[in-house]
């Protein structure tokens, strides 16, 4: 798989630019590192003449400075001297290094992190058939590991490929600078590895792509099956759940070892050329030496600088096996990106306040191409009335309210909220206009303040405590330590159902919506906190649209209005009062046969 060029541009580009003068320091520290990189083996070269010269006259310094030979005393200051110079540049060049790796450090976790911060935004905004089809696991894998995989990338790979050319191209100057012939020796050898690194770039990335979506799905059944673990072990399920583990576990470590495996070949053919190269420096500098043309210390410098060529190359090859990794997170990543949201924010039409009417008009829907859900569906409902809506499971029920919070758009038709098209207001107006209170609640780990207010810091506590005293919540919240300042943990560990539905309820009093949509709030209730809960419920609906999905006989004693439907289609739709006493009527047998019939 080819990653495109400007894919890895587009990326730098937009993390690095917000942190251009991190960037501007990394390069300084790495470029003075090469620096300094450069200059010790000549100190050990100038070390080395010096100290085995048989005439001290034919040191470097003395042909260049002195018109009389050093004395022995001079010699050995000079040696002190370089020897000093060598390790001072030694200990800056490290202290230079550990502050260029905590640079690139900051600088790569700084664009993962935005980067993981936008492609969470980007997948919360795509639709619930995103949703459907992938696992929580699966979703935090590609969303964290695979953006890990760049963090090198993000923090390091431009400059240090740019920084070890350049320090490629001093070496060889520097090569040239010795001897002529050395010097382009060592160049076509440059170049014969830096072709031979580039053939063998991109084999590993489908490999390392094929293992990344391995892990994904390893993560994916983890989730699910740990979050099942009560079931799982009731039924006595475990042996084949481990049976899939070991499956799955089996393909993990089957594509992790064939991306490895493409990697070896990489550094193997590196290594080669290495010690290749090497002989050829030991080679070289024998036959200058032996022919009186070079010094011991010239000699030590081409084997040295040679060495110190493959420094470089070797980076550069690490840098490409790092491309390569990058280069699967990438495609990953932009495969998530390139999957746009069929839900398109409308231009701002305004929903009106208070009690909104609600109405679907000739109304197709299906999930994902399949069989309709709901055919040329149609109904009106007036504002400040309360519909219960009644079906068999699978008749269309769940899918009227997601339709209404636009978490899916029909395929045909029109919804009207208070007289506007749903698909022409804001998302935020429209689901600021809906409330909805499931069975279900989910709560985060955060403080009671925001899961009230779903992290709104605009509504003032005194209106969140006068909604906690109207829903009878107060003598819970006295027992906070912290008030609302609590936090609660993930899932809503250590409250009751009941109040945790009643923190639901407190979520819509406190969005104020015209249309409140309850689905069964107190099916699982005690008869102490379901009469709480109802008196919730009637304050709910007070001077409000309500849509109840009812599977229970007393949920819709309240409602106005009774729609019965079947397959897709209203059944019955009309006054409860009339239905309940029309002999005729669907309702009015299922008042004398129980609800229950309606979810068989």
């Amino acid at each position: 798989m080819e990653i495109p060029v400007h894919e890895y541009r587009d990326l730098l580009v937009k993390y690095l630019k917000p942190q251009r003068f991190r960037v501007a320091l990394l390069a300084v520290l790495l470029f003075s590192s090469i620096g300094l990189t450069l200059l010790n083996p000549q100190v050990i070269r100038y070390f080395i003449d010096t100290a085995t010269a048989p005439n001290p006259a034919l040191t470097v310094r003395s042909l260049l400075v002195f018109d009389l030979p050093p004395s022995a005393a001079e010699v050995q200051r000079e040696l002190l001297i370089a020897a000093l110079i060598f390790i001072v540049a030694a200990i800056i060049q490290q202290a230079v290094a550990v502050g260029a790796v905590y640079t690139g450090e900051n600088v790569g976790w700084t664009a993962t992190n935005m980067m993981r911060a936008d492609l969470a935004l980007h997948c919360m905004r795509l639709d619930m058939t995103f949703h459907n089809v992938r696992t929580p696991g699966e979703m935090i894998e590609r969303i964290d590991t695979d953006i890990t995989q760049l963090a090198n990338f993000f923090s390091q790979f431009v400059i240090l490929v740019l920084g070890n050319i350049v320090l490629l191209g001093g070496v060889v100057t520097l090569l040239f600078l010795v001897d002529a012939r050395v010097g382009v020796i060592m160049s076509l050898f440059s170049l014969f590895t830096l072709w031979a690194l580039n053939r063998v770039r991109s084999i590993a990335v489908p490999h390392w792509i094929a293992a990344r979506e391995s892990s994904a799905k390893y993560y994916g059944f983890l989730e699910e099956k740990l979050a099942g673990t009560e079931d799982i072990r009731s039924s006595g399920a475990g042996p084949f759940i481990m049976r899939g583990l070991y499956v799955l576990m089996r393909d993990r470590l089957n594509t992790e070892l064939a991306a490895n495996r493409m990697n070896l070949i990489v550094f193997s053919v590196a290594l080669l050329l290495m010690t290749t190269g090497t002989m050829a420096a030991f080679a070289m500098g024998y036959l200058l030496f032996n022919g009186g043309l070079a010094t011991i210390g010239t000699a030590y410098i081409i084997v040295n600088y040679t060495g110190l060529m493959f420094r470089p190359l070797r980076e550069i090859t690490n840098q490409i096996q790092e491309l390569q990794k990058a280069g699967a997170g990438i495609g990953r990543v932009n495969e998530l990106y390139r999957i746009k949201a069929t839900i398109v924010d409308g231009p701002g039409t305004k929903i009106p306040s208070g009690p909104l009417s609600v109405e679907f008009r000739n109304l197709d829907f299906a999930y994902n191409n399949d069989e309709k859900i709901l055919d040329n569906f149609s109904f009106q409902l007036q504002p400040g009335k309360v519909m219960g809506l009644l079906g068999r499971t699978g008749s269309g029920k769940s899918t009227i309210t997601r339709l209404l919070f636009r978490l899916y758009d029909p395929t045909g038709g029109a919804i009207y909220l208070g007289g506007t098209d749903i698909t022409h207001a804001k998302l935020i107006d429209l689901r600021q206009s809906v409330g909805v209170v499931t069975q279900d609640v989910q709560l985060f780990r955060a403080s009671v303040r925001d899961n009230l207010t779903f992290f709104n810091r605009n509504i003032p506590d005194e209106r969140i405590l006068e909604v906690i005293d109207d829903l009878e919540l107060r003598e819970w919240f006295d027992r906070l330590p912290d008030g609302l300042n609590t936090e609660l943990r993930s899932g809503g560990s250590g409250l009751s159902a009941g109040e945790a539905q009643l923190l639901a309820f407190t979520r819509v009093f406190l969005k104020d919506p015209g249309l409140v949509i309850l689905d069964e709030a107190s099916s699982r209730l005690d008869p102490v906190t379901e009469q709480r809960i109802e008196r919730a419920i009637d304050k709910l609906l007070h001077n409000r649209t309500g849509i109840i999905v009812a599977h229970r006989l007393a949920t819709v004693q309240r409602a106005d209005e009774i729609m019965i439907l079947d397959h897709g289609q209203i059944s019955e739709y009309d006054g409860r009062e009339r239905l309940a006493t029309n002999p005729q009527s669907r309702f009015y047998h299922l008042l004398r046969t129980g609800l229950e019939e309606v979810m068989a």
